[in-house]
């Protein structure tokens, strides 16, 4: 047993991204921390291979490690109707999770500070003079692990919400038979897909070459669907998009991301904090993730290097936060077709200011512009209604 200066729970986006910044190479004369990273033992605890996807300008610290980029963007309405957008200084960017744990482990590798741990973690608390980790090995054996500051990413139980739905999909890496992709074009949403009673559904798709793209079916409701209703759904969307030409599937992902108003709290002791989806970094209204994950991660590493409490800041302002609050309760209440809204923003709110909104970026002279784009007397209606809703666990 050593003792740390950062335990780092989880090896997902959040928990790697994390050790990069602090195995950064410090400033002159500044100490390296010891860095100790948990991840779960080969075998069922660990995540598939996983994609992520943002937009930021070219030139990205992980641009090597992308696997695709787009410099155009479109949505499709449910006629079909395209919108496209060309974000001046903006590229959509697809990161695979095997190929950024490659990038990230190079750094890694020369940290002189750095371990990694293959444990189970049950509990991570507060313990004498920090934080204390306990789980088992591979083997079954107990492991304890302390440290100044932990850090802790696994999926939390989920905190009282007044709306709850999930971002759940499935996605085929397709091969055709003849080139029917458009390489230089990402399509966020196509809402030629059928309805869900409540939520919207919608295709997306990222071209990797003119016979290759992920094809996925995506909604936005309560539940997730059965392996069954995801492929007949995907089985559509591909005839529809592919016309007569022959596919084959590669590969296939699937997941679940929470689209809840919940409050996640990013301290979970004097010692212990929590990052990732766990602190709140999932877009609620989106499912965007890792540009969050990287603005936590280089606070966290700021405020240790300045001999500060590395508390996690919070991933987006609070008006983003209310605004996609009431967008859930909208959705999740019928009063808002998702396909018409969504398609409304793309085509009425300029796109850079669009996807500045989406990241969390945008003030809040251009948050009121983006609300009076929505159907504001269901949205208004939903606002004046929200305060009044309890929150459920």
């Amino acid at each position: 047993m050593r003792d740390e200066d950062v335990l780092i729970v989880g090896a997902g986006a959040a928990g790697l991204s994390l050790a990069y910044r602090l195995c950064a190479p410090p400033p002159p004369g500044a100490p390296t921390p010891r860095v100790t990273l948990v991840d779960a033992p080969p075998g069922s605890l660990r995540p598939p291979e996983r994609t992520w996807c943002y937009w930021e300008p070219p030139g990205g610290e992980f641009d090597e490690a992308l696997t695709a980029s787009w410099g155009r963007l479109r949505v499709r309405g449910p006629a079909g109707e395209p919108i496209v957008g060309r974000p001046a200084h903006l590229r959509y960017k697809m990161l695979r999770s095997g190929d950024f744990e490659a990038f990230v482990g190079r750094r890694l590798d020369g940290c002189p500070g750095f371990r990694r741990v293959a444990a189970a973690v049950h509990t991570v608390a507060d313990g004498p003079g920090g934080a204390e980790a306990r789980g088992a090995d591979a083997a079954g054996a107990p492991v304890v692990l302390r440290a100044r500051w932990a850090f802790d990413s696994r999926p939390p139980p989920s905190p009282p919400a007044r709306t709850r739905l999930a971002q759940h999909f499935r996605g085929w890496f397709l091969r055709t038979d003849r080139p029917r992709f458009d390489p230089a074009v990402v399509d966020l949403m196509d809402f030629r897909t059928p309805q869900p009673p409540r939520g919207t559904s919608f295709g997306y798709v990222l071209p990797l070459g003119p016979r290759e793209a992920l094809v996925e079916y995506t909604e936005f409701s309560p539940a997730p669907l059965d392996d069954a209703a995801y492929d007949r759904a995907l089985a559509h969307y591909a005839r529809q998009l592919l016309g007569p030409a022959r596919w084959e599937v590669v590969a296939v992902e699937q997941g679940v991301i929470p689209m809840t108003d919940a409050r996640f709290p990013r301290r979970a002791g004097a010692s212990v904090f929590r990052i990732g989806t766990a602190g709140g970094a999932t877009r609620p209204a989106t499912g965007y993730t890792f540009a969050a994950v990287q603005r936590q991660a280089r606070a966290v590493a700021a405020a240790w290097r300045r001999g500060r409490p590395p508390v996690p800041p919070r991933p987006y302002p609070a008006p983003h936060r209310v605004m996609d609050a009431v967008l859930l309760r909208a959705l999740a209440a019928g009063r808002v077709d998702g396909a018409a809204f969504f398609t409304g923003l793309f085509r009425h709110v300029p796109i850079e200011r669009l996807l500045r909104f989406l990241d969390g970026r945008t003030r809040l002279a251009e948050n009121l512009a983006i609300g009076l784009r929505t159907p504001v007397p269901a949205m208004l209606r939903t606002a004046l209604e929200l305060p009044w809703l309890r929150r459920r666990p």
